[in-house]
């Protein structure tokens, strides 16, 4: 029988039938790998799969191939993934400049994600009622940015019913992994959209002025305008032990696309004499702020590799 993954637990799956939409609890039979890397979850929300029943459970005994899949370094396990979903057709990427602020680097963090399988992404700036005139300076800056390199961007409030019919537009008919960082909004932006979704909310913690994870588990829903929406955990932090330099260099989408004027072919745009990336960035071509987040993930990446080059266990 095949069927779609649309709820992630851990060690149990809820799989909807094609056929008959019949939702079915399932284990995994069997190990799979995602290219050989080990995985935290080896069968994600969005994952096309074959069941079986075997005795009074059933079990997935095949994932079908994925057109693509957004994952991540495992924030629990350094040298394994976690997958956020697969097979989805676009991204809402759901940030705040305030109540979380936003944390440098995390938008380019995440389209480090999307980039290699050329997955759409809409950053959507959530809580706009909030913002001063500070953080609207933030938020023009930002979007004229993200604009020119071909990321769409809006902002949106839940209260006042900012911008919900442009997200309600963009996600009819497809399917929409919905993404963010822990506390900007997400759930009550959802619930706001009237799509027959509800999400359950949780405030921003007094104490800390950080967000908390209201959902626990990825997990995919039918809306009544047509498609599906991916509902995930709100991310903290994002790393990339699992990339080499070269990957990050060819996933920043507007350093790539100059890189082939490089002296070098294996260039890391950093140091390198005739760099048409760091010419670029001289003659303000390509922004120095989504240059300096490069530089931070390039050294991150090259201090982990150094501690554990030289490190005995």
């Amino acid at each position: 029988m095949k069927g779609v993954v649309i709820k992630s637990t851990g060690s149990w799956y809820d799989v909807a039938l094609v056929e008959t939409k019949e939702v079915i609890a399932c284990r995994i039979k069997g190990k799979f790998r995602l290219d050989g890397m080990k995985l935290t979850n080896p069968v994600a929300v969005g994952d096309e799969v074959m069941i079986e029943q075997v005795s009074n459970d059933y079990q997935i005994k095949e994932i079908l191939p994925r057109k693509n899949y957004v994952v991540r370094q495992s924030p629990r396990k350094k040298h394994s993934l976690h997958i956020l979903a697969s097979n989805v057709d676009q991204v809402l990427l759901i940030v705040s400049i305030a109540s979380p602020k936003l944390k440098q680097g995390f938008i380019d963090r995440f389209l480090l994600m999307t980039e290699p399988y050329d997955i759409p992404v809409i950053i959507v700036f959530n809580k706009f009622d909030i913002y001063h005139m500070e953080d609207i300076g933030v938020y023009e800056y930002l979007k004229e940015m993200y604009e020119s390199i071909g990321y769409e961007v809006c902002c949106t409030s839940a209260i006042e019913k900012k911008g919900l019919g442009f997200i309600t537009k963009r996600i009819t008919d497809k399917t929409t992994l919905v993404a963010g960082q822990s506390g900007v909004g997400k759930s009550s932006l959802v619930n706001a959209l009237d799509i027959g979704v509800s999400l359950r909310t949780h405030e921003i913690s007094d104490y800390t002025g950080k967000g908390q994870h209201t959902t626990t588990f990825a997990e995919m829903f039918e809306i009544k305008i047509g498609g599906q929406l991916i509902d995930t955990p709100g991310i903290k932090n994002l790393s990339f032990n699992h990339l080499d330099i070269m990957d990050v260099a060819h996933n920043f989408r507007e350093f790539f696309a100059v890189a082939k004027e490089c002296k070098y072919n294996d260039c890391t745009h950093r140091n390198e004499p005739k760099c048409a990336v760091l010419q670029a960035v001289e003659d303000e071509k390509i922004s120095d702020l989504r240059y300096q987040n490069y530089i931070q993930i390039l050294r991150e990446i090259e201090d982990q590799n150094y501690w554990e080059l030289n490190t005995e266990f």
